[in-house]
């Protein structure tokens, strides 16, 4: 029974560190005013047919704090790479010399700076929601357990464990998205 609960302990903390992880990538593409090449690991672009995200087609590299440079590997590769950023909603203009395309990062306003914030709140909610629910599959396989016949207290010392562990987890959520508030709202 003890390896059993120990099984279901180490698929929750995997799955809690699944959300940790899908959060950090949701907050790499939230654009802080700031040049990340981050910025574009989830932009696809159409290239000869397939959906290929862009840093497989290019060199994106961060200039200065305000400018990106993506230099394609393909002459061919510039329009699809130009029309995947003007479709990803990011409010970049890219800039093509041939060669390399430029992209100047505007500063963000103060309404833009909140709307960012609320989706860093949205964001961070959704991996909670995610590790809350790793903890109650937790708490219904202790409980269960305990009704097959595991000792009680074992189970309460096991449902602790469990709540323990989602407290560390959803506290490292939080300061994830404080952390990336904060560096939004920094001018």
């Amino acid at each position: 029974m003890q390896e059993d609960i120990d099984l279901y302990m180490e698929a929750a903390e995997e799955s809690m560190q699944a959300a940790l992880e899908r959060l950090a990538r949701e907050l790499s593409r939230i654009r802080t005013g700031r040049a990340s090449a981050g910025m574009f690991a989830s932009v696809m672009a159409d290239y000869y047919g397939t959906s290929t995200p862009i840093s497989q087609m290019a060199n994106i590299t961060v200039q200065d704090a305000r400018t990106i440079v993506i230099k394609p590997w393909d002459k061919g590769a510039f329009q699809p790479i130009e029309m995947a950023i003007m479709n990803a909603n990011m409010g970049l203009n890219p800039q093509n010399d041939g060669e390399i395309i430029r992209l100047n990062i505007p500063p963000l306003t103060e309404e833009r700076r909140r709307e960012m914030t609320k989706k860093v709140r949205a964001y961070g909610e959704e991996a909670k929601v995610s590790i809350r629910n790793a903890r109650r599959d937790l708490m219904d396989a202790i409980k269960q357990a305990v009704k097959d016949g595991y000792p009680e207290d074992m189970g309460k010392k096991s449902e602790q464990n469990a709540q323990d562990l989602t407290n560390k987890y959803t506290g490292k959520a939080d300061s994830a998205c404080d952390g990336r508030e904060k560096e939004i709202m920094t001018v």
